[in-house]
């Protein structure tokens, strides 16, 4: 299954690109992340807990970032199993400056999932996953989008 978009942040590029390389706040915002374990840089291993219709499976992830290009390109990659079903997940994020105080986020991700989690269909697999990237994207602007989202950033709304 092939997923993407394009998301605008209200926030400078560098913060963006600060919360996204920061693998335990990208991991508060995802859906279902139960624990997060450093192995090395850029290297995790993580315990997730999936929904898919009647299916539920908690799955470990091994979760490696192979290519970091600051401040605007990152490549995730996941490879998971859980009881009778295996998870493979190839994320790519570029960051592009729309102006000082935005920034548009442009994703895909490649997910290839195999055993009992595929048995549900892939319409159903599809409008999940769907589901979960909007959380994501929600979680991610409300950390970003707010007033206090940086100690360093002034306000960028007037008061009326």
């Amino acid at each position: 299954m092939d997923f993407s978009g394009t998301e605008t942040i209200s926030a400078p590029i560098e913060e963006v690109w600060t919360y996204l390389a920061d693998a335990r706040k990208v991991v508060a915002c995802a859906p279902g992340f139960q624990n997060l374990e450093e192995v090395e840089p850029e290297h995790w291993k993580a315990l997730v807990s999936v929904g898919i219709g009647p299916v539920r499976a908690k799955v470990t992830l091994d979760l490696t970032r192979p290519e970091m290009h600051k401040p605007d390109y990152m490549v995730i990659k996941a490879h998971g199993k859980a009881s009778g079903s295996t998870v493979e997940v190839v994320a790519r994020t570029h960051l592009t400056v729309l102006d000082a105080g935005q920034t548009r986020i442009d994703w895909n991700a490649d997910v290839i999932v195999g055993g009992t989690l595929a048995s549900i269909g892939t319409h159903l697999m599809h409008s999940a996953g769907e589901k979960l990237i909007e959380q994501f994207f929600t979680c991610l602007k409300e950390h970003l989008q707010s007033p206090t989202a940086s100690d360093t950033s002034s306000s960028t709304q007037a008061e009326t």
